[in-house]
């Protein structure tokens, strides 16, 4: 009897050690309420998809039910995810989303970014323990669009919900004030049946959580977040973080053959495998204080750098030439400041960004074979900035990004400089067209209004957009915490179907 009921008290703590134990970026897993059926959480490591399953009769009145994979944070953050309810479900107030929440216990405080079974998406909330959940009804709420991007960021004892369908920008769903919540909290994603007797399946990826810096944060007078570099494939638009550094990682470009992708850090330039693994360092002989303006040849030969020369001016931006596999760099531009940002594609001349005209505002876009010669101007801003030059594939095109109308933009213009046109029409400062190998895609980085149009700082919120190269419809593709260094050099994979990009994101404590 004794050996029965030790084995017995076994199994309930195993069982319990289980449901407590997390899961991918979730520290725990659990059941809230005591359930009829047991939920669960699990992660795929390779997609970096989650699966929750949960049972549950609601999260409503003054007590919960419902499956939970979470963490404890401090402060402000932001979590932010794709998520879905797989199958046709029995309720269609069944639910998933993130919901923060001051404690385990079935009565707690919370506040939850909810996705329900028939479209419903609000922001619902239980001010104080054990009270009732207030009503949604007064608050803005989604049904009729399918919303599959949901979002939850605390600033101090402010709340807000952001949603987008596929594509769509991020909206703001409703905000709240919690003053009563704690300051350390339980943050993460939760899925509840909406019926004692049924466990209902979702899946959630994209999974970020964030520790965003106030706007005027400074990340050379305030210090470095830490990075990530990602990878993301167009189509699903699922994304996997393959390296992280506290420090700062910047501009990743996929190397020719696939296999890795090379990003700066430090000055230096490194590799590291498409699956993760250690950074090989690359030689760049004397250039030991390169920027985030590294370029790739068509041909996959050759790599232009950017170093920075000591003493100089502009702070002594060059361009220099070297053989991809490393080795002694060849001076390209010996005026400063120049800024590399393209090849010609027959691989015979380089595309920068440079200011001529000392003490001026004015930074145009010029070219130069790298075997010596003239450099030649291609935009003539009197004032203003000229930025990201790219050639397409076919080299009938030049697309870069450009202040001439006012706000940042991307235009287009003929190898020759002439026959300037301007491809987006937006509020948001858009930088750093890309264009897709196979030549019909292009991807942007979009900065805020709040940001100055000549500028592209660290640490905004910013998204990345895809469009054809001719011009069309722009789809939002990735909301991440970033700006400078997230995709300042080409970044498609050299199959056109996925892109490399650095995401940042302060440290939790």
């Amino acid at each position: 009897m004794k050996r029965t009921l030790l084995a017995l008290i076994l199994i309930s703590c195993l069982d319990s050690l289980a449901q407590s134990s997390g899961a991918g970026d979730f520290k725990f897993a659990t059941d809230i309420g005591k359930p009829k059926l047991k939920g669960s959480t699990t992660f795929d490591s390779n997609d970096q998809v989650y699966t929750l399953k949960g049972a549950g009769y609601n999260v409503w009145f003054n007590r919960d039910e419902f499956q939970y994979a979470y963490n404890k944070l401090k402060g402000d953050f932001m979590v932010t995810a794709d998520v879905k309810l797989m199958g046709d479900g029995k309720d269609p107030h069944r639910k998933i989303g993130w919901m923060i929440r001051e404690s385990e216990q079935e009565d707690a405080a919370h506040i939850t970014a909810t996705v329900h079974g028939d479209g419903l998406t609000v922001l619902q909330w239980r001010r104080l323990r054990g009270a009732y959940m207030r009503d949604p009804q007064d608050e803005v709420f989604y049904k009729k669009k399918k919303v599959r991007i949901i979002q939850l960021q605390r600033v101090g004892k402010l709340v807000i919900m952001r949603a987008a369908g596929v594509g769509e920008p991020l909206q703001e769903v409703g905000r709240i004030e919690l003053p009563d919540m704690p300051d350390e909290v339980l943050a993460g994603l939760f899925i509840c049946s909406h019926n004692a007797d049924v466990i209902e399946e979702g899946q959630a990826w994209n999974i970020r959580i964030e520790k965003p810096v106030p706007d005027n944060y400074n990340g050379y007078r305030d210090g470095i977040l830490g990075s990530k570099l990602e990878l993301m494939t167009i189509a699903d638009g699922k994304r996997k973080v393959i390296h992280t550094d506290s420090g700062r990682l910047e501009a990743p470009n996929w190397m020719p053959d696939g296999k890795s992708i090379l990003f700066n850090q430090g000055g230096s330039l490194f590799t590291v495998p498409v699956g993760g693994g250690i950074p090989t360092k690359i030689n760049t002989g004397i250039a030991n204080r390169n920027n985030n303006d590294h370029v790739i040849s068509f041909d996959g030969k050759m790599l232009g750098i950017s170093h920075q020369r000591q003493g100089l001016p502009g702070g002594g931006s060059t361009v220099y030439v070297l053989p991809l596999a490393g080795g002694e760099p060849t001076l390209v531009t010996d005026s400063t400041p120049s800024y590399l940002h393209g090849w010609t594609p027959n691989g015979k001349e380089v595309l920068y960004t440079a200011q001529r005209i000392s003490k001026s505002p004015a930074y145009n876009i010029y070219k130069k074979p790298i075997n010596g010669g003239p450099e030649v101007q291609l935009t003539f801003n009197a004032d203003g900035l000229a930025d990201g030059p790219e050639f397409s594939p076919d080299g009938k095109f030049i697309y870069y990004n450009s202040t001439q109308s006012g706000t940042m933009q991307v235009w287009l213009m003929k190898p020759d400089g002439s026959g300037n046109e301007q491809l987006t029409f937006d509020e948001y400062n858009n930088w750093f067209p890309h264009i897709s190998p196979d030549g019909k895609w292009m991807v942007i980085l979009s900065f805020p209004t709040t940001v100055n149009p000549a500028d592209h700082p660290f640490y905004k919120h910013v998204q990345l957009r895809l469009m054809p190269v001719n011009g069309g419809p722009l789809k939002v593709i990735a909301y991440l915490f970033g700006g400078q260094g997230t995709i300042n050099t080409p970044s498609w994979s050299p199959d056109s179907k996925s892109i490399a990009f650095i995401s940042n994101s302060g440290a939790f404590k």
